[in-house]
């Protein structure tokens, strides 16, 4: 196999596509914009998700990219060999364009031509979809395979849990996938050994998934008119299967970010399999916490939603970097490893270097002081306890309301020490005293595909207004960080210094008032960024140059590029409230508001 670095086989993915006619998109923002049912981009199709439902993209039907994803439902598995909260992408889309035949051709050129990863044929394996009830076998994907070269006893039908993908709720779009699969050199580990067991012969290094029905509500799998095709090919993944690395974190993706550990701490990497753990941790959590700060709407660690995860992760490092012997404020040095790494690939890392600095440097101190604290208190709780094992629900949920110290880190301590936590009643007192509790977090990992029903829309629409209002009353120094949108209301989170006055808010509301009361058409353009920057368009300019984007003019109120659903007048908004103004995080606050009911509901 081709030994190759993260940088060499990202732009081999692009170049690749591109000459296969692909518009090559940029990697879209970690955080989700107005989609409640996740914190971060889980996945790279998560950002086009309105385009696979049959929205016309921009860029056209054929698109590429590499996405940062984040996912963060495992954090106290990683340290393991595999575990990763943050990876980046590889995936190329159909929307109603090419299906099975070109994109099984390409995949099998792209995995076997010298040109490209150069791999030996005979080494690979494919699994196909075996059909379920009125769903066929996907003889059709296995008989492209085996016409492009693939040997017909290394291709393997498997059921719906290993290769059918959607929908992501109870409705909506999906189909079989077919992944792809190294064959090690090891024995096969029985007669029936195949890339659904876990012996360990078969690596997965690629997944395209044929979006071909659309699950009624009725539970019917209906054929769509329009078929789509997604793929994913995580990158730290390949590269270390490319190389022969036991773990990702032998690849290049690490190397120097390992080095200045080591550096800083005195010890090498594999001393032990306890400071190897250690090492991946802060390496990964700290890596994570980077491109979250460093993103265009990056977040602060705080006690809810995205901040949440964040101050987890930062904490968790600072108290495994602890035990390694860091110094203080070795955060900032590996963010800076991180974002000199990314720069060329991640521009936003480098121009928001300044704010993930002062975040590190503020969470690190707060941390340290509060983890000595919290480790004292904890210690003198199980002092106390005489011959229970238990851990206090009640002891827990004062260690994190006093101390600061997070319901994960009494967990890991009580295991370290024998004891377990009684969480039931720690989440009891949780919910008590009305915190959003890392349960609550929790329930938004689950994913799915974004409500883009009239009610989003209208919602989706009133933050634009919102946004338009806040500058004309606070001024331009008002910047979107983030939005939240549920079926019953609107949460925008924008940069600005100080609490919002009542009657700031007030002349707000009335704005938007107006605006929603003038009834102006909504009027989508597709222009290129460029030319939006022109016209006087504000939003997240993270697009590269010369690449459409979709526009969206409100009269003379309001004009963002946006890739969101909206209403077609503003009148259809009815009317808008501002139910609070609260802060998010440093230098953030947080308006939450709701829209009249749509008379046609």
């Amino acid at each position: 196999m081709k030994q190759m670095t993260s940088k060499e086989l990202r732009s081999m993915w692009l170049k690749f596509f591109e000459s296969k006619g692909h518009a090559v998109i940029p990697s879209a923002s970690v955080i989700p914009e107005n989609d409640p049912t996740v914190l971060f981009t889980t996945a790279g199709m998560h950002p086009l998700v309105p385009y696979l439902l049959g929205s016309k993209h921009p860029a056209g039907t054929r698109l590429t990219d590499v996405q940062k994803c984040i996912r963060t439902g495992d954090i106290d598995e990683v340290g393991d060999a595999s575990h990763l909260t943050f990876f980046e992408m590889l995936g190329n889309w159909s929307l109603g364009d090419y299906f099975k035949k070109e994109m099984i051709a390409w995949s099998w050129e792209f995995l076997t031509s010298p040109e490209y990863l150069g791999l030996d044929p005979e080494k690979l394996a494919f699994t196909v979809f075996e059909g379920e009830g009125d769903i066929p076998r996907d003889d059709e994907a296995a008989n492209y395979w085996i016409q492009n070269g693939a040997k017909k006893e290394n291709v393997y039908f498997l059921p719906r849990k290993h290769n059918w993908w959607g929908p992501a709720g109870q409705t909506g779009p999906c189909g079989p996938d077919t992944e792809m699969f190294i064959i090690k050199d090891q024995e096969p580990c029985g007669p029936d050994c195949s890339p659904a067991c876990s012996c360990g012969r078969f690596l997965e290094i690629w997944n395209d998934v044929f979006m071909q029905y659309n699950k009624n509500a009725e539970g019917q799998y209906v054929p769509m008119e329009k078929k789509n095709v997604d793929t994913g090919m995580g990158l730290e993944r390949t590269v270390a299967t490319l190389n022969g690395c036991k773990t990702v974190y032998e690849t290049d993706a690490f190397t120097d970010i390992i080095a200045k550990i080591s550096e800083l701490s005195g010890r090498n990497y594999e001393d032990d399999e306890a400071t190897t753990r250690a090492f991946r941790i802060v390496a990964d959590h700290l890596r994570t916490a980077t491109f979250i700060m460093g993103d265009p709407r990056g977040v602060s660690p705080s006690n809810i939603d995205q901040g949440y995860v964040l101050r987890r992760l930062i904490r968790r490092a600072v108290r495994y970097g602890m035990e390694l012997g860091m110094p203080e404020g070795f955060t900032i040095e590996i963010a800076k490893v991180v974002i000199n790494q990314y720069a060329d690939v991640y521009p936003e890392l480098k121009q928001n270097e300044a704010f993930v600095v002062e975040q590190f440097q503020l969470e690190e101190t707060r941390f340290a002081r509060t983890l000595r604290q919290g480790e004292r208190e904890f210690e003198k709780a199980i002092k106390h306890m005489g011959e229970s094992k238990v851990i206090d629900g009640m002891v827990a949920f004062n260690l994190y309301t006093t101390y600061g110290f997070p319901i994960e880190m009494t967990r890991e301590l009580a295991s370290e020490n024998g004891y377990t936590v009684d969480e039931e009643g720690f989440q009891k007192y949780f919910a008590e005293h009305q915190k959003s509790s890392h349960a609550g977090a929790e329930q938004r990992f689950k994913g799915g595909l974004a409500d883009h029903s009239a009610q989003t829309a209208r919602l989706h629409t009133a933050t634009h207004l919102l946004h338009a209002a806040l500058r004309r009353v606070l001024g331009d120094e008002v910047a979107q960080k983030g939005s939240n949108i549920t079926a019953e209301r609107l949460r925008f989170d924008f940069s600005f210094g100080r609490k919002v006055t009542k009657e700031e808010l007030t002349m707000v509301e009335n704005l938007v008032n107006e605006w929603i009361k003038a009834d102006v058409p909504v009027v989508m353009t597709e222009t290129t960024v460029e030319e939006a920057k022109a016209e006087g368009a504000i939003g997240l300019f993270e697009s590269k140059y010369g690449e459409r984007v979709r526009m969206y003019t409100m009269g003379e109120y309001s004009k963002e590029i946006c890739g969101g659903p909206h209403a077609s007048h503003t009148g259809e908004l009815v009317s808008f409230t501002i139910q609070k103004e609260s802060s998010s995080s440093a230098g953030v606050r947080r308006i939450k508001a709701v829209i009249g009911a749509n008379p046609e509901d």
